[in-house]
């Protein structure tokens, strides 16, 4: 007896998934794929061999999960994101494994419905990723980006608030800048 749940309808080739994880109806899990804890992989989501999913992430419908990509704990993926790992890809051009690009999606960042992720980049920890958003270039810890190519319009909370413009969080956070980047300022 296995240690999570997966939907009668769902395909679930590894033996790497955690306990408490919900994967969902027409979902696929290949060999190979690692799950931690905790997770939620929804309706038609696929995660391919080389994929690592650390605890708590939750992969909405429709989303494909490829060789190289990582998500660490308490990543939100929403609905229908898109992951590349290949720059440049043609039908007639084979690539080897390592010619793939890696992407990282650090703690507790969320990408928002449809984002489209273009490989070989690095998203930060606690970034927020507003729908539609087209990530070209990594993403700054707690960073809140939008737009085609997206661009910074802020910064998020770990709670998931908006900061104003005196970094402060009205569930009590503070952060500075330190060296171009956000910091959470201990209590």
């Amino acid at each position: 007896m296995s240690n999570f749940y997966a939907h009668p309808n769902a395909l679930v080739e590894s033996d790497s998934i955690g306990e408490g994880t919900r994967i969902w109806a027409f979902a696929h899990i290949m060999n190979g794929a690692s799950i931690g804890a905790n997770c939620n992989l929804g309706d038609h989501a696929f995660v391919e061999s080389g994929a690592t999913l650390g605890n708590n992430v939750t992969v909405k419908n429709g989303v494909s999960v490829w060789d190289g990509i990582t998500a660490e704990n308490d990543v939100f993926i929403g609905p229908n994101v898109v992951f590349t790992n290949d720059r440049n890809p043609r039908a007639g051009v084979k690539k080897c494994h390592d010619q793939f690009l890696p992407t990282r999606i650090r703690e507790g960042a969320s990408l928002g419905a449809n984002v489209t992720v273009v490989c070989g980049i690095t998203i930060g920890r606690y970034a927020f990723a507003g729908a539609g958003a087209v990530l070209t270039k990594d993403v700054p810890d707690y960073a809140m980006v939008v737009g085609n190519p997206a661009h910074s319009i802020g910064y998020m909370c770990e709670c998931g608030e908006k900061l104003g413009d005196d970094l402060t969080c009205t569930c009590g956070h503070k952060f500075a800048r330190e060296n171009d980047h956000l910091v959470r300022v201990p209590f």
